[in-house]
């Protein structure tokens, strides 16, 4: 198989900021579902103004692949949306440019994704051994350069040059499935994202693999709606900032938890962490409910400095009594492993009082973390304002 190679493209230095894109640029969810729908004679119809079309087989579309769609389009600060027909595309999508940019997959049911017809496939992982960073994996990647994008090792990961730029303000996908089909099992870290020093948008979308499913990054600031992730180890990770609102977490089967967060003194001073809310964690079938009753942990800390909270989310019978786990040894006092008003049969406050691994919040203590406005400081524009805050 040959090894991917990322892209890299080196780009100007921009001022380090997080900069809010104009309100033309901010798409809803009607305009968005309108240029989705599935019209054979006219594809394009109802898309905004020079949306490139791609598909490998009709005769109207300008590109059969994704990225070089992506290609085509200038490494500055105007906006783009690319329409994908419906199908598998085997491919692995790199993000680098600086400008808004929205991926829209063809959907005439664009409220659900369980019936996403674009799928974006990848087959890679760490443990084939030819790859010296988890990035490598990933189906998709969005980050300005490759050493922005470096998982890296320990409990700070790879240093990021002080000259890198902000990659792309405003990212979004809507109703497209990213897909690591290199095993039907955990095979070592797997990516189907990658995201860092990046805000991005995933909408009604779908991420699947085993392992590592969702890398969060520094600086990267993730914000997933409605959508379906599954995993069985750590598949949601990162130094970042990531916020999941009425989303399906599907577990494939249990090893390490759901997060594996870190933080480090080069993560932008946000509200760093992950954030479940309004969402539901369940099994991916009656085989993985049956044989993993009470045997999943929520999370277990990366570093010291993990953040993660389930609030107002459906734990299925599958998640362990604790709740959380430790990683080795006791947790730290400043490992922040939490739940606010979480329920379901996987959640039993007497065996989260004996462990006490879980942080019950009250209404006070959530507060200050309650919206994504809160955990993002403000810097929400780039979030689809329908579904958004």
């Amino acid at each position: 198989m040959k090894v991917p190679v990322i892209k890299v493209l080196w780009l100007a230095v921009l001022p380090f900021i997080w900069a809010q894109p104009l309100d033309n640029n901010v798409d809803n969810r009607d305009k968005t579902s309108l240029c989705q729908q599935r019209t054979p004679e006219n594809p394009l119809h109802g898309c905004p103004s020079g949306t490139i079309l791609v598909s490998p087989s009709h005769q109207k579309a300008s590109f059969s692949t994704i990225q070089g769609a992506i290609d085509s389009l200038p490494q500055d600060d105007s906006s783009h949306t690319i329409l994908i027909l419906g199908g598998n595309y085997t491919e692995q999508l790199n993000i680098t440019r600086p400008g808004p940019l929205t991926l829209l997959g063809e959907t005439n049911h664009p409220e659900d994704a369980r019936r996403n017809t674009v799928n974006v496939l990848w087959a890679a992982a760490t443990s084939q051994g030819i790859y010296t960073d988890n990035v490598f994996t990933s189906v998709l990647i969005v980050a300005p350069s490759l050493n922005a994008s470096l998982t890296g090792y320990g409990p700070t990961g790879l240093p990021v040059p002080e000259d890198t730029p902000f990659g792309c303000r405003d990212f979004r996908t809507y109703n497209i499935d990213f897909r690591n089909v290199y095993a039907n099992q955990a095979a070592g870290p797997a990516h189907a994202l990658s995201l860092s020093r990046a805000n991005g948008g995933f909408y009604h979308s779908g991420f699947y693999n085993f392992q590592d499913t969702v890398f969060v990054g520094k600086l990267g600031n993730a914000y997933f709606h409605s959508s379906i992730v599954a995993g069985q180890t750590d598949f949601l990770y990162g130094f970042g900032t990531a916020w999941f609102e009425q989303c399906d977490l599907v577990l494939r089967g249990c090893g390490g938890g759901i997060t594996a967060w870190k933080g480090a003194n080069t993560t932008d001073e946000n509200k760093f962490g992950v954030y479940i809310h309004n969402s539901a964690i369940k099994p991916a079938n009656s085989s993985v409910a049956e044989g993993n009753h009470g045997k999943c942990a929520l999370g277990r800390p990366w570093n010291d400095l993990h953040r993660s909270i389930f609030a107002n989310t459906f734990e299925d019978g599958t998640v362990i009594g604790s709740g959380y786990v430790p990683w080795t040894g006791p947790i730290p006092t400043s490992t922040f492993m939490a739940e606010f008003e979480a329920y379901g049969p996987g959640f039993n406050l007497t065996a989260r009082n004996v462990d006490n691994y879980s942080r019950i919040l009250d209404a006070d203590e959530w507060k200050p973390y309650s919206s994504p406005k809160k955990v993002f400081l403000g810097n929400v524009g780039w979030i689809d304002r329908k579904s958004g805050p």
